[in-house]
């Protein structure tokens, strides 16, 4: 390539989208492509949009129409990821200055994708949405990781089995794919060599992995597999298990493991039985509490992050009372939670979105309300307890970092009053607590 030529990559959504961003970036990278920092400074653009509820949806919408609309002058701009797969043909006739079209299931085409757009040897816009069933495993070699400082997430599987009748997941990605279980391997290694501290294993269901492969309980045994391969990583964390899912093989390793941090996301949606059997959901409430039960036995100093839905179709002012009244008594670490998103093509469009906004609204206002004291209660309760913190920036005499208890970018931070090595695990003694976040001296 004799000019080098530069591309700008925009990445939307969540963390498994950022990983199929960096897959792209590694593949384009080793083609000779040249990333930039300003979008107005590259020959191409890309955006690996996200499509999974209205609010994502519309960001990425809004951001496309921005670049369309200052487009330099022979500048391209390629649309991928979720959306593109989801709307298709849709998204060209809102925003016609797009000029490749690229699904998320052949993310690893990119390369084809720019090649063919830049040749202008079709009419534009390109498309590329081959028929395909599933998340294509082809992946070329790439590492399947994308690295923030000392922490990294590696996608272990991608789409989902589940039926879920809120969730386009499935329409969106396809059935479940597991990664072999030596490439997942072989990029914790190179992790390792990197000096990472903290691995995040991340999927649509983490807990599925290896079902598709014929393996049983095959989130356990990858774990029983990462902690002889990278014994040098000591932070393990494991993101969006299934309720129902967290078998008593995984409880055990994650106890008997101390790389494998206390901290597990375990996405619930809701807590009353009526509401869980119309979200096509887990519904017997009791194996949640069993489960919960059996985790915090297992492993004391246990974190849990969940997330709802509120405002769920036909949800009644006593399910959710139901909803609130669990929380109260689960006295979760960390909660997020959505109001209801309507989605189209889902078992659940049948019912419609009956419950006004302003109702969905107040719930939510009221359930954040409630886990804002118990966050607080908890983080208060660490108060003079030391804690190890990944030390993540450091300036004008206060550092910031997280503990095993928090998940980067969704959960909290840990404010220590020293300027401390940015990358390195610190012990820090708290000495005050805040709703989300903790503060802290180095022991």
């Amino acid at each position: 390539m004799s000019k080098k030529i530069k591309y700008h990559l925009i990445s939307l959504g969540c963390a498994k989208n950022k990983v199929d961003s960096e897959s792209m970036v590694s593949i384009l990278n080793h083609a000779g492509f040249i990333a930039v920092e300003k979008p107005a400074k590259a020959d191409f653009i890309i955006v690996n949009t996200c499509g999974f509820i209205q609010d994502a949806r519309q960001e990425s919408l809004d951001t496309l129409k921005i670049l369309a609309k200052k487009k330099k002058p022979g500048q391209l701009l390629i649309a991928s990821g979720c959306l593109i797969e989801r709307y298709r043909h849709k998204i060209i006739e809102e925003i016609p200055g797009i000029d490749g079209i690229l699904g998320t299931r052949r993310w690893m085409d990119i390369l084809q994708v720019v090649n063919e757009v830049r040749s202008g040897k079709n009419h534009s816009p390109h498309y590329h949405l081959p028929d395909a069933p599933s998340i294509g495993i082809d992946d070329q070699g790439i590492p399947r990781i994308a690295v923030q400082g000392k922490s990294a997430y590696i996608k272990i599987a991608d789409g989902c089995r589940r039926t879920c009748a809120f969730c386009a997941i499935p329409l969106i990605k396809g059935p479940a794919v597991s990664r072999p279980t030596e490439d997942i391997l072989r990029d914790a290694r190179l992790l390792q060599e990197l000096d990472t501290k903290e691995i995040i294993l991340i999927a649509q269901d983490t807990t599925d992995y290896g079902s598709d492969l014929g393996i049983t309980n095959g989130l356990a045994r990858l774990l029983e597999r990462l902690v002889i391969d990278v014994p040098s990583i000591p932070w393990i964390r494991i993101l969006y298990t299934y309720p129902g899912y967290v078998t008593d093989q995984l409880i055990d390793v994650m106890a008997k493991n101390a790389q494998i941090l206390p901290y597990l996301d375990i996405p619930l949606q809701h807590a009353h039985p009526a509401i869980l059997k119309r979200m096509q959901r887990p519904h017997k409430m009791e194996e949640v509490y069993k489960t919960i039960t059996k985790m915090r036995a297992a492993m004391p100093e246990l974190a849990i992050r969940s997330t709802f839905i509120v405002g769920y179709p036909e949800e009644t002012e006593e399910e959710f009372q139901t909803l609130i009244d669990f929380i109260q008594e689960i006295r979760f670490d960390h909660v997020g939670a959505f109001t209801y998103s309507f989605e189209k093509g889902t078992a659940s469009e049948r019912l419609g979105d009956p419950i006004p906004a302003e109702i969905k609204a107040d719930r939510l206002n009221r359930l954040m309300s409630l886990q804002e004291s118990v966050s607080l209660s908890i983080n208060q309760g660490y108060i003079g307890k030391d804690l190890d913190i990944l030390v993540e920036g450091s300036n004008q005499g206060i550092s910031i970092g997280r503990s095993y208890r928090d998940s980067p970018e969704i959960d909290g931070l840990t404010f220590i009053e020293k300027e401390l090595p940015i990358g390195e695990i610190t012990r820090v003694q708290i000495t005050g607590a805040m709703v989300h976040d903790l503060i802290g001296q180095v022991v």
